[in-house]
């Protein structure tokens, strides 16, 4: 246990799970969508549905997907300031199958129409998994350096990558790989210890059958 575990996260209040939780869901969005976002449609599942309104769960998603910390001072009037960047937010309350209590869907699109999909929940202390990236099972925690690689299913490809994060001198300690289908679409999550450049992604984004690469930094 370390000294976050206890004291929690440097947030804006009241509460780690329905706020500090909830920026950070929103920032991983934010970071795999890439570009800022137009169109925003947020489904609350379990506790956040039932009391995202006294806890501002709504508004620390919404300060999330605009890219905010969980200690900026502009969280409580991040609706506010979404209207005023032309940010569109459809909220809803939906029932989902066995996901966390505190589980969020977020759905971002941008300017020129690119679109992407992220389940995830607050976990507790500001801690959160990312679950679900455009409906593929994925794990992410936020506490790594991480790559997500949406990609061709094709035979070939993790070798690819995995020998570019070798060459970087990356050290993997947890892969994960999620397929809508045999041939079809693909995510890789890829969560390395200690740090890596930016220059990676381009790298991975040359390769064949790739069709996006994203570096997360620890949230």
């Amino acid at each position: 246990m370390n000294v976050f575990d206890i004291l929690g996260p440097v947030m804006i209040g009241p509460s780690s799970s329905h706020t500090a939780g909830a920026v950070r869901i929103g920032r991983i969005a934010h970071a795999l969508l890439g570009h800022p976002a137009v169109k925003a449609d947020i489904a609350l599942h379990g506790s956040f549905a039932k009391t995202y309104k006294g806890h501002g769960t709504d508004k620390a998603l919404i300060a999330g997907i605009m890219g905010m910390a969980p200690d900026d001072d502009r969280i409580r009037n991040a609706p506010q300031l979404a209207a005023q960047q032309g940010l569109e937010i459809t909220l809803r309350t939906v029932e989902l199958d066995d996901a966390h209590p505190n589980t969020a869907q977020i759905s971002l699109t941008d300017a020129q129409n690119r679109t992407i999909t992220v389940q995830g929940a607050s976990i507790g202390g500001g801690n959160i998994q990312i679950t679900q990236i455009n409906s593929m099972d994925v794990l992410l925690t936020g506490q790594y350096t991480a790559i997500i690689v949406l990609h061709q299913d094709t035979p070939g490809t993790i070798a690819a990558v995995t020998q570019v994060l070798a060459s970087c001198q990356a050290n993997i300690c947890n892969f994960r790989l999620s397929r809508q289908k045999k041939g079809g679409l693909a995510v890789m999550t890829i969560e390395l210890d200690g740090t890596v450049t930016q220059d990676l992604i381009p790298q991975l984004d040359a390769l064949p059958n790739i069709f996006s690469s994203t570096m997360l930094k620890p949230q």
